[in-house]
């Protein structure tokens, strides 16, 4: 491999011959290999970086900061990453110090390398194309940085967003199909009343509808950015008018309602948002799992469990046990959500780590909340397509359990009180006999008031 020589402030570096980006982002490989996540595994986040960037040289341009022919040639290569190219030339550590700097100069670099081409220089030539003094014109790494990824997050959402309604549609169509099947609901894993096993996947879809509201209320928060606040909100190196000109550039590139913030002091070390959008995550994740938990509960047997459903079969459940099979796609599903709630706690110790003007934290938390959306969005595609499509129900068994239960002793509580309700509860209990015959052995109810109050149906819904 050829090489040219760069030099920053800590001296001379090799680079590749053929890389795009420069001195500063070679230090990053260098120094940061710890996740094994590079920024290039987000084309999201490098998508959004380039409108940043191309922003940025929109209204320096307009404001005469900068000139025709670099203007030109930086508004080129950012429509190319834009488009999906170069997009190799982003191998820093998602996980790295130094608040960022590595991420925004690793952009700064490779668009100044490319603007260089495309001006009839060399990459390298920085005297006509500058990574810092004219890419990075009137920016920081503390404005570009969370800018650019909040506007990822956006981004990434819509696609999270869709998966979300797919699956809710996925058991809204299950709710519909298995609405005429009754089974035993319980409270505390214990027999409680009748309902339809209708009922119970509609349930899991309007549980999981609230989080797409949840989402999108959470996502408004990100709008809001900093960009010509510079290095700490004071605006310093941007020239006046800049942050609210960026600004409206931003929005007429990406068609998105983004806003200046009013205190730009304020906005740079504030990771409220990313808390509360990370939290949204975390309650979306909270609820799946939940949804998981009661999937390989009701699946459970198959013939000695409750076995009131039964999961589309994936894979040999195990080594040893013939025949088994096990709920592996719930399974698989409930450890996404436990990795989306633990990487919550890290997004809540990065925001309270903040100090001063800058919180320096920020890269785990972009990590963890690009790693959140993407694990989400994949698992619940799989929860969908190889699970909650191919669920089908056990109706003669579930309906066997309704009659077989002592549960429906509940319906009798407005006839003939709570008191003798749980005398009849209780002895079924203790003998083995059903309600139905002790209720008529004990001459509390006729055989017609009886089977009108222990018809399954009519306890479906208030009457």
């Amino acid at each position: 491999m050829s090489y040219r020589i760069e030099s920053d402030l800590l001296g001379e570096l090799q680079v590749p011959a053929k890389a795009y980006y420069g001195v500063q982002t070679q230090r990053g490989i260098n120094n940061y290999k710890v996740s094994n996540l590079k920024m290039s595994d987000f084309p999201e986040y490098i998508i959004a970086m380039a409108y940043i960037k191309l922003a940025a040289v929109e209204a320096n341009h307009e404001l005469g900061v900068i000139n025709d022919e670099i203007y030109a040639g930086i508004a080129q290569a950012c429509r190319e990453i834009i488009d999906g190219k170069m997009h190799d030339q982003f191998p820093t550590d998602m996980v790295q110090g130094g608040a960022g700097t590595t991420v925004n100069m690793n952009a700064n670099e490779v668009i100044a390398n490319r603007a260089l081409e495309i001006m009839g220089h060399q990459r390298g030539e920085y005297q006509y194309c500058s990574p810092n003094d004219h890419v990075n014109c009137a920016q920081s790494t503390n404005d570009a940085y969370p800018s650019a990824f909040r506007y990822a997050f956006i981004r990434m959402n819509r696609g999270l967003e869709e998966e979300l309604k797919r699956l809710i549609a996925s058991l809204r169509k299950k709710g519909d199909e298995f609405n005429d099947s009754i089974k035993m609901g319980r409270t505390q894993l214990q027999d409680a009343v009748p309902m339809t096993s209708g009922q119970e996947f509609h349930a899991f879809a309007n549980n999981l509808e609230e989080e797409v509201a949840n989402l999108e209320r959470n996502v408004r928060l990100l709008y809001e950015i900093n960009m010509g606040g510079t290095a700490i909100g004071t605006g310093l190196n941007a020239v006046a008018g800049y942050a609210e000109l960026c600004t409206q550039k931003l929005c007429e590139l990406t068609g998105e309602p983004f806003s200046k913030a009013s205190d730009l002091v304020e906005a740079t070390p504030d990771t409220g948002a990313y808390v509360s959008y990370s939290a949204a995550l975390k309650r979306l994740a909270v609820k799946l799992s939940k949804t998981c938990n009661d999937l390989r509960l009701m699946a459970s047997g198959p013939r000695c469990g409750l076995h009131e459903i039964n999961l589309p079969p994936m894979a040999p459940g195990s080594s040893i046990m013939p025949g088994k099979v096990n709920p592996v796609i719930p399974e698989v599903t409930n450890q996404v959500c436990f990795k989306v709630i633990g990487n919550d706690t890290a997004v809540c110790f990065a925001a309270e780590a903040g100090q001063l003007q800058l919180n320096v934290m920020e890269p785990i938390i972009t990590e963890c909340i690009f790693e959140s959306i993407t694990w989400l969005k994949n698992v619940m595609a799989i929860l969908r397509e190889k699970c909650i499509d191919g669920i089908t129900i056990n109706r003669e068994h579930n309906a066997k359990t309704v009659k077989n239960s002592i549960g429906i002793v509940t319906a009798l509580n407005p006839v003939i009180g709570y008191k003798a309700s749980t005398k009849i509860a209780k002895e079924a209990l203790e003998t083995g006999k059903g309600v139905y015959d002790l209720v008529l052995e004990h001459g509390l109810l006729s055989k017609e008031q009886l089977d009108k109050l222990l018809d399954p149906e009519n306890m479906l819904a208030a009457h």
